[in-house]
């Protein structure tokens, strides 16, 4: 078992920053390739950025790349993802998810998920 606590969300202007965290607490955060996903309410769950267990491997959806950034630190079972110009388009609940099988864009191939974080970016 693998519990995901995310952290970092709020209430910013166009154009401005958030870094949201994800503390990792249970099995080795290492052994496992995390992600970023997101959802309004009422919209499917939409994918944001992922990053394989070494960290060395990312990837993106097209709609953040250039303005987020995913990342982790191992030794502090962490998880981060800095975002940059936000737009009100960014608005949604943030989730942290964790996967056995491999960094991917797929929500179905995360077996941890943490509660989420909301971010709302206003014009």
């Amino acid at each position: 078992q693998v519990q995901l606590v995310e952290s970092g969300g709020g209430l910013v202007q166009a154009g401005g920053s958030l870094r949201l965290s994800c503390a990792a607490s249970g099995r080795a955060f290492s052994n496992y390739a995390m992600g970023w996903f997101r959802q309004v309410p009422g919209k499917e769950r939409e994918f944001v950025a992922t990053i394989s267990w070494s960290g060395r491997v990312t990837y993106y959806t097209d709609s953040v790349k250039g303005r987020f950034t995913i990342s982790r630190d191992n030794a502090k079972n962490s998880l981060y993802l800095q975002m940059n110009s936000l737009k009100p388009e960014d608005t949604a609940i943030y989730y942290c998810a964790g996967s056995s099988v491999r960094h991917s864009n797929n929500d179905r191939e995360y077996d941890y998920w943490g509660q989420g974080t909301q971010v709302t970016v206003s014009s």
